[in-house]
């Protein structure tokens, strides 16, 4: 029998190193829905790196125009996400632009966020990047933005479930 549908979470930030923050939010539900916000940056967050504006398309100036203030999306992914698990395949950096996000909203995250490959099996690992290239395919999305990455991980996931689960115990 396959395992629930795991909510998976991406975040794309204004930059790849410790002081860039998140500037937009995807999530892949289990429902099936997704949820994408850009975020306007708090007046702190001056850090923004070039190379990062060109792999998203998202400028600084887009998000001030169109992002949305930092407390509606924490409280969305609260309302969201309350009690859950979720997942990220970039926990290391993901985990911490959420943290900083709720820090500066001034609010308690009321959900938890962890790596994929605690649910993952040896055997969908094995096979994670060739089904994923393929999913890419399949799915066609021609922008590298949150909720396309967060769907992407999420559908890779479950193919690997299913083609590995003869194997699961």
């Amino acid at each position: 029998m396959l395992r629930d549908v795991p909510i998976i979470i991406d975040v794309e930030a204004s930059g790849f190193g410790q002081l860039s923050y998140p500037i937009e939010i995807g999530l892949a539900l289990a429902s099936g829905e997704r949820y994408c916000s850009l975020i306007a940056p708090h007046p702190e967050w001056i850090h923004w790196d070039e190379s990062a504006e060109k792999l998203h398309k998202v400028s600084r100036t887009l998000l001030e125009k169109s992002g949305k203030p930092i407390e509606e999306v924490a409280t969305d992914l609260n309302r969201l996400l309350e009690n859950r698990t979720i997942y990220t395949d970039g926990w290391v950096v993901d985990k911490p632009w959420i943290i900083r996000l709720f820090h500066v909203a001034g609010m308690k995250q009321l959900f938890s966020i962890s790596a994929l490959e605690i649910i993952l099996t040896e055997a969908q690992m094995a096979i994670w990047a060739e089904t994923k290239n393929r999913v890419i395919q399949e799915l066609n999305l021609s922008r590298h933005r949150a909720s396309n990455d967060a769907l992407i991980v999420q559908k890779t996931y479950m193919q690997t479930l299913q083609r590995t689960s003869q194997y699961a115990v």
